[in-house]
């Protein structure tokens, strides 16, 4: 269960929906217009509460209970008919539906609590997770159950009449059984899932330290940079790490401070990464890092740090001379404390790019309001797909903030493919993360029908204001981009099986969808379509758009080398035991992956949440943009919107899901299997002025 156009558009607002549009140009798509609306309260006296997302029973907090227990009591009803049932493709089906009964509660619950305001549906949704994922585990240790599946994978002539998807779910299935220990005697299975209820706490305790802010006294801290703190009587609350603050005092105190380390937190991530290895090695893997990555491209640990070297070889000279340039712009803005730190790296590779470039965020925000970005995206998916983003207005409860916007995704002849909730604005309590979450998987039901996906994107975008739409950064518009890639992913899946819908795929397949359309977000054949100023209707010149993507290379080595420090991290944490603490590994591989000195009592590790969802996976990020960057050049370069190209992306590459192996769907898109060495050429000509030696070598 789950941690990626032209046509004309209708805008459904119903029941009497009042709108106050933001002062704005008139042209806008009826897709754009609605996001570069401000929509009011609407009277909602007699009208029936929906519930959340459509399901009655969450139109009260009490809800949860109840979809929660008759979830638990179908999964007992399938169970019995899952084992009950002669081998075949209904055993699988069963499981799908098993599987599916559990996630969509679970899902749901997985967003509703760290997104819905009210704390009461927040602990609601959190019990719920604990119920579900309580169940999980005992499925997964079910002896009995694992022999129905057992039964039909051993039965060879069975499984030769299968569909090729089908095999491959049913081989998913086991493979969840086999990781919690199910081919274990009684004691040892014990271990495991007293193991892995465990890992589920420690996990959350982890999360909830990663983002909790840091305090000192006041006196402590020169007074005028107290303002750029929080205050809580006699102390400073420091929460981040306010990377982007000119004044370098302010970055190096909450440097400091947000990173001191706290000697509970790091007990909770030595357990936790203890207990993981524990773990592993009880069912059977060297270590937690081999068992995460079963099933991905990179498919063993020893392949990831072998891709991780290369990289870091490839870029040692570029690094080397990124981080001369922003030592050189510190010295120049700071003669008196010109040595360069952890903290200046994002500040003054930004600089640096802004100064070489003239690249001014405020210059380029008019341009991209989030209606005109929305109506960019609607346009690429019309023309690669032929689908179109319909803005519809939601029901009475459906949703937990009155600012979230829902879209209808249509096919030009499939019809309704899925909905997409757009929570894209700022609110207090809510996560500072750029997010995609499935509520509800697609797949094909018995009567023939498709159960619809469902999805939601988080963003942390500001409001509209009475002079002016939302208006986006450059990264803003990209970040916007990336997430939809995203949703896509989910609704233009068709599998069979919700357990492989959509972004349920391998971790380092997962973001390449999101990530091919960040190139499209840097394409001015793109960016001409939909990007024009709010009040005058100007398009934005072109001469500002080659500066932007020319400015993104800028300081690139480095950035990179910095990802690879951290996805060696990963690696080495999710290893085979190390027996000294995480911060001296940390200090070791810093200095050789990254080259900037590490700073006394830091703690950088305790911050790094991907560490949950992602561990062992961390690398994927790299992985996924090296595929994604052969895609763009070797498919869509010559002509980004093209529908013959689209269509064979969406066939060889979105339609699967993760019913597919990934490294099959990237070479039935590239016509080849790319090689490790391929990827890291990929990754390291991204940062190549021109590319086009790449493309012709690629099609000799």
């Amino acid at each position: 269960m789950s941690v990626t156009r032209v046509r004309p558009l209708v805008c459904l607002f119903g029941r009497g929906a009042a709108v106050r549009l933001c002062r704005t140009v008139s042209t806008w798509s009826p897709v754009g217009a609605a996001f570069n609306a401000k929509v009011q309260r609407r009277l909602e006296l007699f009208q029936q509460n929906v519930g959340l997302f459509g399901v009655p029973e969450l139109s009260s907090v009490d809800g949860f209970e109840v979809v929660q227990d008759r979830a638990l009591q179908e999964t007992e009803q399938l169970v019995e008919e899952a084992c009950r049932c002669p081998a075949g493709v209904q055993t699988v089906q069963i499981f799908d539906k098993l599987s599916d009964s559990l996630c969509r509660v679970a899902d749901m619950a997985d967003f509703i609590k760290v997104a819905h305001p009210d704390p009461s549906y927040r602990e609601a949704a959190e019990k719920t997770c604990i119920n579900i994922g309580t169940m999980v585990e005992r499925l997964n240790t079910n002896v009995e159950l694992c022999k129905s599946l057992k039964d039909l994978l051993d039965n060879k002539e069975v499984m030769s009449k299968l569909d090729p998807e089908t095999r491959r779910v049913a081989e998913l299935f086991m493979f969840d059984f086999e990781i919690s220990g199910i081919h274990l005697d009684t004691k040892k299975r014990k271990e495991a899932v007293n193991l892995n209820v465990k890992l589920l706490d420690l996990s959350n305790q982890f999360l909830m330290s990663c983002h909790m802010p840091n305090r000192i006294e006041k006196k402590a801290l020169p007074e005028h940079i107290h303002q750029h703190f929080t205050k809580d009587g006699k102390y400073i609350q420091i929460g981040g790490l306010h990377a982007d603050a000119p004044d370098d005092l302010v970055r190096e105190v909450a440097y400091k401070v947000f990173l001191y380390p706290n000697a509970n937190v790091m007990h909770i991530l030595e357990e936790l990464l203890a207990c993981r290895d524990k773990l592993a090695r009880l069912v059977g893997y060297e270590s937690y890092a081999h068992r995460a990555l079963k099933g991905t491209m990179a498919k063993s640990p020893e392949a990831v740090m072998n891709f991780l070297q290369q990289i870091t070889d490839k870029l040692a000279d570029r690094t080397e001379k990124d981080f001369k340039m922003m030592r050189d712009m510190k010295t120049k803005l700071n003669p008196q404390n010109s040595e360069l730190m952890p903290w200046d790296h994002p500040y003054f590779s930004g600089v640096t790019r802004a100064e070489r470039f003239n690249i001014e965020p405020s210059l380029y925000s008019p341009y991209f309001s989030l209606g005109a970005c929305m109506e960019g995206l609607n346009g690429v998916f019309t023309q690669l797909y032929g689908v179109s983003l319909l803005a519809e207005q939601p029901s009475v409860g459906e949703v937990w903030s009155e600012d979230v916007r829902k879209l209808a995704v249509v096919h030009e002849t499939e019809g309704l493919l899925g909905y997409i909730y757009c929570d894209f604005f700022y609110r207090q309590d809510k996560p500072h993360q750029d997010c995609h979450f499935t509520i509800r998987g697609g797949r094909r039901l018995d009567d023939g029908q498709y159960q619809l996906p469902m999805v939601v994107l988080m963003l942390n975008l500001p409001h509209p204001t009475r002079a002016s739409p939302t208006l986006l950064s450059p990264g803003m518009m990209e970040n916007l981009f990336h997430e939809m890639g995203h949703a896509m992913h989910s609704m233009l899946g068709r599998t069979r099986y919700q357990h492989v819908t959509g972004t349920r795929c391998a971790t380092d397949f997962a973001e390449v969808p999101s990530i091919l359309m960040e190139y499209f977000a840097t394409d001015y054949r793109v960016i001409s379509q939909f990007a024009r100023h709010y009040q005058t209707g100007q398009p934005l010149p072109q001469s500002m758009v080659a500066r932007l993507c020319e400015s993104k290379k800028v300081c690139g080595a480095a950035d990179t080398q910095l990802q690879v420090f951290y996805s060696v991290l990963d690696q080495v944490y999710h290893g085979k035991p190390q027996n000294r603490s995480t911060t001296d590994i940390m200090i070791d591989l810093q200095k050789k992956y990254y080259g900037l000195p590490y700073v006394t009592n830091t703690a950088w590790q305790l911050r790094f949440s991907h560490l949950i969802g992602y561990g062992a996976k961390y690398y994927s990020y790299l992985m996924s943009r090296a595929v994604a960057s052969m895609v763009w050049k070797q498919c869509f370069y010559k002509d980004p919107l093209n529908r013959e190209t689209g269509e064979h992306y969406r066939r060889e590459m979105l339609a699967h899901g993760g019913g597919k192996e990934p490294m099959l769907m990237v070479e039935g898109m590239l016509q080849k299997r790319p090689s490790m060495e391929d990827f890291v050429k990929a990754l390291v000509s991204d940062l190549d002025p021109d590319f086009e030696t790449f493309i012709m070598d690629s099609e000799a």
